[in-house]
């Protein structure tokens, strides 16, 4: 995809996020992946690391080497796209429910 294009989808992306409220967080969080990935393929193509038909979809989908490529050339960008996708979230979200599920087992 063209630099422009990208750049133009997390834009109205980043716009579209301005109308949910504060019920929808899973929305948010997939409106920050996909605007955030835009961003990145933005970066990546303006730097010449990636072209304009070689266009990243998730962090966690590339292959190592890749990841380490695209990290050299934008890694502050690449560990906060990263973030929002990745383990930090995750595990905190275990650690919540494993948290949960041991309250709600003391009330059985």
């Amino acid at each position: 995809m063209k630099i422009a294009n990208h750049h133009l989808k997390a834009e109205r992306i980043e716009t579209s996020l301005n109308c949910l409220g504060e019920d929808d967080w899973e929305m948010k969080i997939e409106a920050a992946m996909l605007a955030g990935t835009h961003w990145a393929n933005c970066a990546l193509h303006r730097r010449g690391v990636t072209s304009e038909s070689e266009d990243i979809v998730h962090n966690s989908m590339l292959v190592v080497s890749m990841l380490r490529k695209y990290s050299l050339a934008e890694g502050e960008l690449l560990g906060a796209l990263t973030e929002i996708e990745g383990s930090r979230a995750a595990a905190r979200a275990l650690e919540l429910l494993r948290f949960i599920g041991a309250l709600a087992k003391r009330s059985i």
